[in-house]
């Protein structure tokens, strides 16, 4: 996937529109192919990637887009950590980078918009759930945003024939759990 990585181009965050969903399928399914970071095995097509994307509308939560000189590089979004309602204040977060922006601090930024706009909605919580414990990149991405250790699941999921980890980590949106959350319907 080449993508254009000048570090002096502006860079855009902006609300992800269904005209990216080709770019963001083709930017996630090198992830499912080549890395541990997410556990899918089969990369979903756009009309799967779009539905996603208008499930997470439809549930109040953003998904963001990173820009430079016109093309998507990277994309961050929320969804409910669970579906169950008494999780509803709790949102889990994934983000992704095209291969060669990664380590640029695009992921920073998506990340802290993404921090900002998921308080701004009411959730008290946010949940990285963080396939593969050698994931240094994304630990320490959470890291740098405030995330703390939360757990380690040992040899949960089976990719590229070996069992992985999966690192949880957890930041306080808000107030957290200092007082009652606001209602989100």
């Amino acid at each position: 996937m080449a993508i254009s990585n000048t570090v002096t181009t502006p860079l855009l965050i902006r609300a992800c529109h269904p005209k990216d969903i080709p770019t963001l399928t083709g930017l996630y399914a090198w992830h499912v192919e080549n890395g541990t970071g997410t556990f899918e095995l089969d990369a979903p097509d756009a009309r799967q990637m779009a539905s996603r994307l208008q499930q997470a509308d439809e549930q109040g939560w953003p998904w963001l887009v990173a820009e430079r000189a016109g093309q998507v590089i990277g994309y961050a979004c929320a969804q409910p950590f669970r579906p169950r309602m008494a999780f509803r204040h709790c949102v889990e977060d994934s983000v992704y980078l095209a291969p060669d922006c990664q380590r640029q601090g695009i992921g920073r930024l998506l990340m802290a918009e993404l921090i900002a706009q998921c308080e701004a909605r009411g959730a008290t919580q946010m949940i990285a759930v963080i396939g593969d414990a050698a994931n240094a990149g994304s630990i320490g991405l959470h890291h740098a945003l405030g995330f703390e250790p939360a757990g380690q699941l040992s040899a949960v999921g089976w990719k590229f024939a070996r069992w992985l980890d999966v690192v949880l980590m957890q930041r306080r949106l808000g107030f957290g759990a200092e007082s009652a959350p606001r209602q989100k319907e």
